[in-house]
């Protein structure tokens, strides 16, 4: 008897610690472009200078940073919603697609101006290139109407994005501990970014190949 593909619905429930990493990585994001776009016209007059700092540094750069973080906002707020099925039209997805290569595209022109020098730059290159790989490749198969492989490479996509949130609660861990080390942002970010999206790139690949594997299983079975 020859098993029939997987469906969506066929893959193993994530796990408890997972569901509530990816949405702490939400709210996280969508925290992060707000705190910026208030930041962007008020920038901070009070907390630790290096934050002040950091908001007058990105507040010179204002539309840039605008183009990146507004789409992207909308990126991530799409995300749930394509996902988790909330709705069968077909616009949030193709919005997503079309929002993906702006914050892709304006993440490598944010990246001439990195805080973080050359450290947060290769970042950048490396895992926004995957981000905008793996967009492309879900897009190709969407066109194929491979539904099973555009979603996989969809999920990789959105969870190397949502790797900028995860960046967070490192670089505040260095942000808190700088009295200590005496690490300015410039010496940081970089390597929180490096941290912040491997994390995120693993957690991605670990869970694909775990639903790998349980759709093997259920096709022996079959």
């Amino acid at each position: 008897m020859v098993a029939p593909r997987l469906s969506i619905v066929e893959r193993p429930s994530a796990p408890a610690w997972l569901k509530v990493g990816f949405w702490i990585c939400i709210v996280i994001a969508v925290a992060a472009v707000g705190r910026r776009l208030v930041a962007l016209v008020h920038p901070s007059q009070s907390g630790p200078p290096q934050l002040q700092g950091l908001d007058s540094y990105l507040a010179t750069h204002a539309v840039l940073t605008r183009a990146h973080i507004i789409p992207a906002l909308l990126f991530v707020i799409l995300v749930p919603i394509v996902l988790f099925r909330w709705t069968q039209a077909e616009w949030p997805q193709r919005a997503m697609y079309v929002l993906g290569a702006i914050v892709g595209g304006t993440a490598y022109a944010m990246s001439t101006h990195a805080v973080g020098g050359w450290i947060e730059r290769s970042a950048v290159l490396v895992f926004n290139t995957w981000f905008l790989f793996s967009l492309g490749t879900a897009l190709r198969y969407r066109l194929k109407h491979h539904t099973i492989d555009e979603r996989c490479w969809l999920v990789r996509a959105v969870i190397v994005l949502l790797g900028i949130a995860t960046t967070r609660p490192v670089m505040g861990v260095f942000f808190a501990t700088s009295r200590l080390t005496h690490l300015e942002p410039s010496q940081f970010f970089g390597i929180a970014f490096w941290i912040g999206f491997s994390i995120n790139a693993m957690v991605a690949e670990w869970w694909l190949r775990r639903s790998r594997g349980h759709a093997s299983e259920t096709r022996l079975a079959a």
